[in-house]
Order: C-alpha cells, then structure tokens, then sequence
C-alpha cells in the first residue's frame, strides 16, 4: 500500500520561532497612497457639499408664511442661482436655536444661515419673491435685502470637468502597467501574467530547511544526485577528465518513498538558484498558455544559469503523445513539444540540470527520457530493514520517547513500511501519548498508532447482535487456522473481532516476508488462506455472507493477474497481456475466445482455492471451533495465543527464520501486513 510524501520535520525554523511569528508587519507601499487620496477627495466633497452643515431646508410655502408674511427674515443670500440662504432676525433666530441644535461651523466669526431653500429656477423665485415683498411693502412691512452671491466649488468643478477622468484613466493605466511588469514588485499574477512562470525560485544563499541529512534510507538515490549537485558546486573535477553533467535526472518510485524530499535536499544542498513547480502549473484552459509558461522558465533559468529546474510529478505534461482521440491538437501535447524542444536546445555547457519526479514512469514520452534530456532514472523504492531503521530515528528526533524504545523492534516490524508511512506512525503515536497525558512516547503508543492505521479508530461501543458476532469470530478464525497449516502463507500477528474504522469488524493480520519474488505456490495458498472466512461460514453455518466482499476481490485480482499477467496459467501460456502503455484502453490485447478462456481459467483457480479451504478446515474442525470461542471470550488473540491453544505451526524452518523478527513484537501490526478486515455489509478487505 503506498502512500503520498510527507515531511515531519520541526515547522520551526533555526531560531525556534514559528514562520508565523517571523512576518513583519504591514509595510507601507503605494496602495496606502492610493487610500489617503481616494479618502481626501471624499472628505472634500463632503464638506463642499454641506454634508458637515446641519441647516434645516424648507420649502417656499413655508418660506412665505411663516417668515416673510411674519417680518421675521433678516437676509436672503442666493447662491449660484441655486439655493438661498436664509438669516433671520436675532431674537427669532435665537428663539429658533433654541429648539434644534446649532448649526456647525468651522468659523465662528462668520454668520450661519439659518434655513437653506432650493430655488430651481431661478426666474420663478425672483418673481414670487417680489410678488411676496409687494404684498408686505403694501401692509406696511420692511422690504427683505436680497444679495447674490457666485461661489466656487473647486471639487464640484473638478469633478465635473473632463480633467478627472484624464487623470483617472492615467493612474489606471499606470496601474495595469505595473502590474504586467514581473520585476515591478507590485505582485504580478492576473490575466497579463497568465504566459508567466509559476516556477518558485530559490535564489543562491536561501535558506531551505531540508539537507542530505535528513533523507534517509535513500542512500543510492542521494548519491546519484549528490553527483549532479557536485558538479554544479566543482565542474571542473569532471570535465578535466572529458565527462559531461546528466541534463536531467528523472526520480522514479512510489507514492511516500521521498522523491518530493530528496528534491527539497537537493535546494537545501546546491548553492545555485533552484525552480521548483508542479506538472499541472503548465496547464491552463487557455490555448498556447501552457508552451509560453515553459519558454519564459527556460528563458529565466538561462539568465540564472548555472541552476535546477525541478518539476514535480511531470506526469501531468510528460504524457506518450497521440493517446487523446477526442483533440487532435491538445493542449497538453503543444506543452510537451515545448519543453522537449527547450530541454535539447542547451548547449552542453548551458548550466541548467533537470530534476523531475513521478509515480507513473510507465506513461511518460518516450522522447521526454532518452538520453539528451532525461539521461539518468533514480529508482526510489520502499526501504529496506535498515532504511527504515534510519527513517525512524529521523522522524523520532523531534519527539520525547521513553528511554526502552527500541527503533530495530519498529523496523522489523515494518516490511513495505515507505517514509511517509513511518512519519505517519511516529506522529499517531505522539499524539496518542499526549491524549492518555503521557510525559514520553513508549512501545505501546506505537502499537496502538500502527493498529490505529491499518484498521481505523478503535470501536469497541458499536453494537453488534450476538448472531452477527459469532459469525465474525468464526470468520476471522477460518483465516486464522488456514494460514496456520498452509506452508506458503505468510505468518500470523493478530486476530481480532474488535470494530475498527468505519465498515471494518475485525481482520486477521499477518506478516509477510521481505522477498522480491513470488512463487505459484505461494499466490495459491495466499487464496486459499483468503477464502478461508468464507469456508468456515460454509462448513458452521450451513450459508455465507457478504462478509467476504473484499475477500473475493482479492482473490480475483490475483487469479487474474496469474493468468493473464504473469503467464503461471497452462492453457494461456507464457503469454503477459499487460501493456502499461495501453492501460485505460478499450481495446483489449485478445480476441474474444481468449477472453473466454481467461475468464474460465480464473473461476476455476478461485474454485480450487476454495475447495481447498473447504478441505482443510474441515480437517481442522475443532481447531476453529476453539480459536472462534477463545475470540469470544477475548476479543483479540495474538500469535502466542495460538500456539497455547492449537500448537505450534507445523512448519518449523519457516517460521523460526521469521520468528526472530516478529516475536519480539507479536502485537505490532504492520501496514503491509496481510490484514482481513470484515464487514457485514462491505465485506472482507485484505490489504497485502
């Protein structure tokens, strides 16, 4: 089972502050600029407009009845032909303050009107303005002065005129400008950039956290690139000799195994300028974006030269061409043709080294790895004992462990175990340490953190009927008893019928031997041990159920890849129908009678793994029915248990030379251990 990369190093740098706690503060730029004059110009028109001025607006009705016909104005002031300002006499004005609040004025000396009336037009008020004074000069009254006054509003002027927009079409302009310019430090990005790089440069004396020293169980594939860092750091050491740098060197393997991490070591390490970025960064949904993006890359490395570029999971551009049916000018493939023509353009002596890394070597262009462009392929694969002996005490600095830990007992454990598997371990455990408030992490945190991957969260509350429960126990001791009298099968850790996870009942968990190769035999009672749940419910029960599921898919998966993969089946031959080249296809590799025969050829191997289930526990009858009331009782039974209840397996050899690993640590699950997880609804899983 594979895993993505993950790093657990100390977020915190070398000072011991959180990146977080290293930000400054907001700095002052052109944007505060933008603000202060943008907030000016709205405080001058409020003030201009007397937004600031509290004076109370009446109509001309009330104008003239209640003032003018009462002899109470002072003063008219009309403004601009616009309005009219209006003063009263000193006693009705005091008498009026008196009930609303004074007006504001940011000049005291000067007077405040006390009413403010819009006119309109300005000929209608002047004529109902004297038709009012006649009537009040006839009864006797004083005749009101009138005084026009032309006052300038310069923002209402400026505003109004077709300067502004001249001036706010400049400050855009200059805007847009600076932000199409990448070395204006404005930000970049938006839609003028979209043809830039989006590559991350760590520019010659950046500090990047990650060195050589903390990949480990990596060596071979540290030296390889160590070369490339060397060369870059002492050319001169190589081409005295008449030797020429790789341009590129392509890190293949696994998910979790370290390829993302080897290539931050390789930044942390070469004291030259370094592009990092992604695969999809190339891709955009506009045409032609994703070639433009890869010629301004090379057009800056060339200028940074001597520098690395490295490109994670390239899978994403580096695709065979001519597999897209539906485009014939995709995308994707201008983007390949691209990067395959900037990568063999250098001269050799350009300075610019190629990293990149993926998971699927299989589906890259063949022009994209010949020599020329990507001349070495770095195998990563998943650690042996002694890589992941170096893994654990890397990812275990950090944390406070007991002093009894022992890292050898967690390697052994581990077969298969990749370097983000191992960091999610060390990190499990940490955290269920701090949850029972433990002052140090000790053996039994791990164990719980390993059990805790393999099978999910412990569920011991779930509710499970006693019927359902006897099933499951005989279930996972049918697994239990073949694997134990099977030769080939791998040996037994734990079983269990505790609920774990979200569908997960119980599993039976196993073993395997660190080997690169697989026997017939050994693929024949592995599916024998796997349909061994499923025999028990037959042979006890008298009826199945669907808690197999994933039983049956594993069998399939392995009867299939027998017949039609590894040629291990009679009536095909030795004859391999997988093609990764040709995988997701719709056509198939065989004629339709061939077909036929492969179908048949992996029901019968199924069927005879079964019956061979059948047989065996019906010979070992009263063994299950002693491992499934024991399972009962306990709930979960380790190896040793085993051995006190049935005796030892009969395989002495086998199992003394596996023994001396595991038995120190009965009761550690592995993640690539052979687990059987059951479930009533979505059936047994079993994860090798």
């Amino acid at each position: 089972m594979d895993y993505n990369n993950s790093n657990n190093r100390d977020p915190h740098g070398s000072n011991g502050k959180s990146p977080m706690e290293e930000k400054k503060g907001p700095r002052f730029n052109i944007y505060w600029i933008y603000g202060i004059i943008a907030f000016s110009l709205i405080g001058l028109m409020m003030f201009n407009n007397g937004v600031l001025d509290n004076s109370k607006e009446i109509t001309f009705l009330e104008f003239k009845n209640k003032y003018l016909e009462q002899d109470k104005v002072k003063e008219v002031v009309i403004v601009n032909k616009e309005y009219a300002e209006i003063y009263l006499k000193k006693p009705d004005s005091a008498q009026q303050n008196g009930t609303q609040k004074p007006a504001i004025s940011f000049n005291n000396s000067e007077p405040h009107p006390d009413f403010i009336l819009n006119i309109g037009t300005y000929d209608v008020f002047d004529r109902n303005f004297q038709e009012v004074m006649k009537s009040n000069m006839e009864a006797g009254r004083q005749e009101v002065p009138v005084r026009l006054e032309t006052r300038a509003n310069f923002i209402r002027d400026v505003l109004g005129s077709g300067l502004f927009m001249i001036i706010i079409f400049i400050l855009m302009w200059i805007f847009i400008v600076r932000r199409m310019n990448p070395a204006s430090g404005s930000g970049g990005g938006g839609i003028f950039n979209i043809g830039k790089s989006k590559a991350q440069l760590f520019e010659k004396g950046t500090k990047v956290n990650i060195t050589f020293n903390d990949v480990a169980g990596l060596d071979e594939a540290k030296v390889e690139v160590m070369e490339i860092v060397d060369f870059l750091k002492n050319p001169k050491k190589y081409t005295a000799l008449g030797g020429k740098i790789p341009k590129g060197a392509l890190l293949v393997g696994p998910p979790g195994t370290g390829k993302t991490l080897l290539a931050k070591a390789v930044a942390g390490e070469a004291q030259v300028p370094f592009f990092s970025l992604s695969g999809s960064d190339f891709v955009e949904m506009f045409v032609g974006v994703g070639a433009s993006r890869v010629r301004d890359l090379f057009k800056t490395a060339r200028e940074k030269a001597p520098c690395i570029i490295f490109i994670d999971e390239i899978d994403a551009i580096g695709r065979a061409r001519g597999k897209n049916a539906v485009m014939s000018n995709d995308e994707r493939e201008n983007t390949l043709n691209q990067m395959l023509v900037e990568m063999d353009g250098f001269s050799g002596d350009s300075g610019i080294i190629m990293l990149a890394a993926t998971n699927r070597p299989d589906v890259l262009d063949s022009a994209l790895l010949r020599p020329g462009r990507f001349d070495r392929q770095i195998s990563i694969d998943v650690p042996d004992i002694k890589g992941r002996e170096q893994i654990f005490k890397v990812h275990l600095k950090p944390i406070k462990i007991s002093a009894d830990l022992d890292i050898k007992k967690l390697a052994s454990q581990t077969p298969g175990f990749a370097g983000a598997d191992i960091a999610n371990i060390c990190n499990e455990a940490a955290l269920i340490a701090a949850r029972k408030g433990k002052k140090d992490v000790d053996m039994q945190d791990f164990n719980d953190a390993i059990d805790r991957i393999i099978g999910g969260l412990e569920k011991k509350n779930k509710i499970i009927s006693p019927e359902e429960k006897k099933v499951i126990a005989y279930h996972e001791a049918g697994h239990a008893v073949a694997g134990w009298y099977l030769e080939n099968a791998h040996p037994l850790v734990k079983v269990t019928i505790v609920p774990r996870g979200t569908a997960a009942l119980g599993f039976a968990q196993y073993l395997p031997k660190e080997k690169y190769l697989t026997l017939t035999q050994e693929l024949e009672d592995d599916m024998c041990m796997t349909l061994g749940g499923r025999a028990s419910e037959q042979i006890f029960f008298g009826k199945i159920s669907t808690g197999a599921l994933s039983d049956l898919q594993q069998v399939t998966r392995t009867a299939r890849a027998m017949v039609s993969i590894y040629g291990m089946n009679s009536k095909i031959g030795n004859i391999s129908y997988y093609d990764p080249q040709n995988e997701g296809s719709f056509h198939k590799p065989y004629s339709e009678e061939t077909g036929k025969i492969i179908d048949e050829e992996i029901k019968r191997i199924s069927d005879e793994a079964y019956q061979r289930a059948i047989e065996l526990l019906t010979a070992k009858k009263r063994e299950v029915e002693i491992i499934a009331e024991e399972l009962l009782k306990k709930e979960v039974l380790f190896r040793d248990d085993l051995e006190r209840l049935i005796g030892k397996r009969p395989f002495e050899t086998d199992d003394h030379r596996t023994e001396s690993d595991i038995q120190p640590v009965t009761q550690n699950p592995s993640i690539n251990n052979m687990v059987s997880k059951d479930n009533a609804d979505a059936g047994n899983k079993e994860n090798a």
